[in-house]
Parts: C-alpha cells; sequence; structure tokens
C-alpha cells in the first residue's frame, strides 16, 4: 500500500510535463495586434471570420450558431454578435478576437466602417501594431477608407496591409488590382507609410486568406496569415521608464507591522525600472531610489511594461495619483499649452468657446481650445484653414465636426507630465496622448496625439 501512491504519482509525470511544456511554448510566443479598417461592405467581418475558419480559431459551437439553413456559414457573424449588427449587415461596436498559429498569437479587432462610427475604429488601432485597411475591388477606394488610413498613420501604426477584397466580383482581373494599387500607394507614401503590403483577396471564397488562390496566380506574394505570422512584431515604443501614479497604497496604520508602508501603484507604460533604480517626482522634481517592487505573486526585482506593480521608496516625498514617475536623470515635460493632433468623434462640433476635461494618464483636468490651426481635407490630405476672407464663412468652417481631424492649440488649468507622441526613440501612446470629454454630457468627443 506504501509503494502505490509514488506509482500513481509516477505515471502522471508525463502529462503533467507536456502540459508545463505546451504552457512555456505559449508564453514563448509573441503577439500581434491588428485592427481593421475600410468603408460600409468592404466585408472586414467577412475577412476576419474567414481568417478565423481557414485558421481554425474559431470553437464548433461558433460555427454552429453561424450556420444558415443550408449549412452555409456567415463568415461576418463570428465577429459581428450585437442583434443591430446582424439585422443591418454592419460592424456598431469594436469587436475583438483571440486566436494562435505555431508561430504567433493575435489580437483581432474588427472596427465600424460606418461613417457615424469612426471614433470606435480609432479606438480599436489605438493599441494595434498591424492594420488592415480593406478596398472593394468593385468599389475602389473612398474617402472613408482614405480617412481610416490617415486615422492609423497618426497612430503610429508600422505595418499596413490594403486588403483588395471581393476579387470574385471582378473576374480575379489583374488590372483592376493593379488599378486600385497605383492609386492608394501615392495615398499612404503622403502619409509615411513605408512598405504597405497589397493583397487581392475573396474574404467570402477564402482566396489568399489563409493559402495562396489559385484563380490569382499573378500574384506570387505570401497569403494574409503568413504574411500576419512572419510580419516582425516588434514595435517602435520607447524605452524611458514612465508610470503614471494612479492610487498611493496606505494601509491601516492600527496594522503595526504595516503602518510605515507607503507604496506608489500604477501601470508601467514604457521601459522598465529595477531595485536600486533612481526616479523622479515630475510634479516636484525630487529624486528617490526604488526600495521593492511589489505585486501580487510577490516582490520582483525588475519590473517592465506594461506590468501593474506597487513601488516603495527609499525616500518619503510628496507623490499622488496624477504623479509621473521618471528616471532621476530625465527631465520630463511639464506643461499646460501644447498643440496636438485632433481626432473629433461628436456629433457636436467642436466650439472654441467651450471648456472640456482632457484626461492624460491618470489625470483628469479642465481644458480649452486656444486655437484651431489646421484642418485636413480627406480628398487632398492638405489643410484647408483659412478657408476664405468672409469672416462669417470662416467662422462656420474653422471649427471640426464628426470625424473631422485637426491641428488645436489647447491649454489646460493644470500642468501636464506628458510626451510628445512621436519621438526620435519611437512612439509614446500613453504619455503622449489624450481625450477630451464633455462636461455636461460626459462624452468622449476626441481623440489627441500631441505635438
Amino acid at each position: 500500500m506504501l509503494l502505490a501512491e509514488p506509482n500513481t504519482s509516477v505515471t502522471a509525470l508525463p502529462e503533467l510535463f507536456e502540459i508545463e511544456a505546451f504552457m512555456a511554448a505559449e508564453q514563448a510566443k509573441d503577439l500581434l495586434r491588428i485592427s481593421t479598417a475600410g468603408s460600409v461592405d468592404d466585408g472586414k467581418s467577412t475577412l476576419i471570420g474567414r481568417l478565423l475558419h481557414d485558421a481554425r480559431g474559431a470553437y464548433e459551437d461558433q460555427l454552429r450558431s453561424v450556420r444558415r439553413d443550408n449549412g452555409a456559414i456567415d463568415f461576418a457573424l463570428l465577429t459581428d454578435g450585437l442583434r443591430a449588427e446582424r439585422e443591418q449587415g454592419i460592424t456598431i461596436d469594436v469587436a475583438y478576437r483571440y486566436f494562435a498559429t505555431p508561430r504567433r498569437k493575435f489580437i483581432l479587432a474588427d472596427t465600424p466602417g460606418h461613417v457615424q462610427y469612426t471614433r470606435n475604429m480609432a479606438t480599436g488601432a489605438s493599441t494595434a501594431d498591424l492594420a488592415i485597411i480593406l478596398a472593394d475591388a468593385y468599389r475602389g477606394f473612398t474617402a472613408q477608407s482614405r480617412r481610416h488610413a490617415y486615422i492609423a498613420a497618426l497612430l503610429g501604426i508600422r505595418h499596413i496591409v490594403i486588403a483588395v477584397n471581393k476579387m470574385d466580383l471582378v473576374d480575379f482581373d489583374q488590372d483592376v488590382f493593379d488599378r486600385i494599387r497605383a492609386e492608394f500607394a501615392p495615398v499612404l507614401d503622403r502619409l509615411g507609410v513605408r512598405d504597405p503590403y497589397f493583397l487581392p483577396v475573396s474574404a467570402l471564397m477564402g482566396d489568399n486568406i489563409v493559402e495562396p488562390s489559385a484563380r490569382m496566380p499573378w500574384f506570387d506574394g505570401p497569403a494574409l496569415l503568413e504574411h500576419l505570422e512572419t510580419v516582425d512584431a516588434g514595435n517602435q515604443r520607447v524605452e524611458a521608464f514612465r508610470m503614471p501614479v494612479q492610487r498611493v497604497s496606505r494601509p491601516d496604520a492600527s496594522v503595526i507591522e504595516n503602518m510605515w508602508f507607503r507604496g506608489y501603484a500604477g501601470q508601467i507604460v514604457s521601459g522598465s525600472v529595477r531595485v536600486g533604480d533612481e526616479i523622479a517626482s515630475a510634479a516636484s522634481g525630487m529624486t528617490t531610489r526604488v526600495k521593492r517592487i511589489i505585486t501580487f505573486d510577490g516582490d520582483l526585482g525588475e519590473a517592465r511594461a506594461p506590468m501593474s506593480v506597487t513601488l516603495t521608496l527609499e525616500d518619503e516625498i510628496d507623490i499622488s495619483r496624477g504623479d509621473m514617475l521618471s528616471p532621476g536623470d530625465e527631465a520630463l515635460r511639464t506643461v499646460n499649452a501644447f498643440e496636438a493632433n485632433l481626432v473629433w468623434f461628436n456629433a457636436r462640433a467642436l466650439d472654441p468657446a467651450r471648456d472640456y476635461l482632457l484626461k492624460h494618464t491618470t489625470q483628469t483636468v479642465a481644458a480649452y481650445i486656444e486655437k484651431i490651426q489646421t484642418r485636413v481635407n480627406m480628398e487632398t490630405l492638405e489643410s484647408d484653414l483659412p478657408l476664405t476672407a468672409d469672416p462669417a464663412a470662416t467662422l462656420s468652417n474653422t471649427v471640426l465636426k464628426m470625424n473631422d481631424i485637426g491641428r488645436v492649440s489647447i491649454r489646460t488649468a493644470l500642468p501636464l507630465y506628458v510626451d510628445p507622441y512621436r519621438s526620435a526613440g519611437g512612439f509614446n501612446r500613453a504619455t503622449g496622448s489624450f481625450i477630451l470629454i464633455d462636461r455636461e454630457t460626459n462624452a468622449t468627443v476626441a481623440g489627441g496625439m500631441i505635438l
């Protein structure tokens, strides 16, 4: 009887090791975040549904729920789950889907194409490493496709795939694909997009999604999935340490062993920090050293983005929510007036006479627009301000309306601790961006990138 228990545990060990090896291999895979964009009915949801199906990233119960009466699969319904989306055949909200292949893990964001929901597209693209912008082979590129490309470029998405969809509607004609590529390549070049990947596909038929298409032998590039698996997933985010303070942790002083504990909790948004590193408070400019890095699983010697941690410091300095921790030898920029690129989301136009709330990292402060510098014309990608010498006409046109993109001057009631969205080291997505909130409705009316 004494030997039975060891024998039982020995037979279970190989299975345990297999599971641990599998989990270790999954953890070692890198992650690519993808967003889709394009006009209404370009086939974004169908493309993602086909990709999930053919790459075996959809579960059986999901496939059963989207089968039609004749047994065919409606691929768009794998991401369009809202009743209104299924009734109208459009995407309204951002839908996120996760899947993995032997090479890589993916998070897919299916974003709306409707002009009314451009704000949702910007939200889905704000964390993406790669954007798939669709064009209808029959209709060609639209102003909305151009707007989505502009937003993707503003957000600093490194990799752009132009998927010319519905090639089956044009008999897989190479001339149609070449014409669309020749039309849109100069636009992307003006936006600073380098090496975009143009790909002819039929999401409905599955051509060039997972396997190369036999019906388009004239195209010799990799299919979409192979491109997604092999594209460089490295980002251009900066490595300078930044941690906005979200909360000061001060346990009940009646607990004797913790009565002297004071920790500063937040998410590291860029770079890394080690025990013993010198760090500075942006609010006071005072420096100290990291004493402990505390997590739910215990203390660490080093932590890096995007981990959430609590830091304790060697010196007692005044730090509160909204402060920013950075390297001690680096002077963080403190401003209460700056210029920014602004994407306006709200149906109510920007009114320079009104003040708004500006949320940047863990700070929310009052702000107002001092001046609208420029507004982008989506047809020409040029500024269309000033428009006219007529003061009345100029006043009516120098506002940003829903889906407009412009450059503005902003002033805040309290100082912010910021980085430019674009810098020599890459993109500061956390410390270089912000949102504007309507004080009356509490609606998010705009997203901005600090210049």
